[in-house]
């Protein structure tokens, strides 16, 4: 299955492609330099993804020295977790919506709530949204949280 890293367990306490997940993060970041050098500051810049996406857009912001526009993370958990929150390195300030369904079957809803738990210990403007009976999907419900997230922290220049 494409992947950005290997999944080796869906379990929270197994272990973690390291590597994989630090390798994808470079490729983010390079992208967020491409975008950098085509003349769009990285304050302009919002990451986001859904499951596997959500969860490297999460590390990946974490691990980014710049300041970047947000984060969106979709139905997801933050990789490599056990290493946090001593080893973020950056944008703790930046705004991030967390969305997750109450009864997500592939992700656990217990996993986005640890998530948010450990990011709440070092980021300051962080929203976690509970959407109740949404599974590993998403709904309209969501969608519209996100549009305004987007609105609010990256207006039109």
């Amino acid at each position: 299955m494409p992947s950005w890293f290997d999944l080796m367990t869906l379990d929270i306490s197994g272990p973690e492609d390291e590597a994989g997940i630090k390798k994808a993060t470079e490729t983010v970041h390079q992208l967020i330099a491409d975008e950098e050098k085509n003349g769009i500051p990285t304050e302009r810049i919002m990451l986001g993804g859904f499951s596997q996406g959500g969860a490297l857009a999460l590390y990946s912001a974490l691990m980014f020295t710049k300041p970047l526009a947000g984060v969106i993370a979709f139905s997801c958990w933050l990789p490599l977790n056990k290493q946090f929150p001593e080893a973020a390195v950056g944008n703790l300030d930046i705004p991030v919506l967390q969305c997750h369904g109450d009864i997500d079957p592939v992700v656990p809803y217990k996993f986005g709530q640890l998530t948010s738990d450990v990011l709440k210990k070092v980021m300051k403007n962080l929203e976690f949204k509970t959407y109740k009976g949404m599974m590993h999907s998403s709904c309209e419900e969501e969608m519209q949280d996100a549009k305004r997230f987007i609105e609010k922290n990256l207006p039109p220049l």
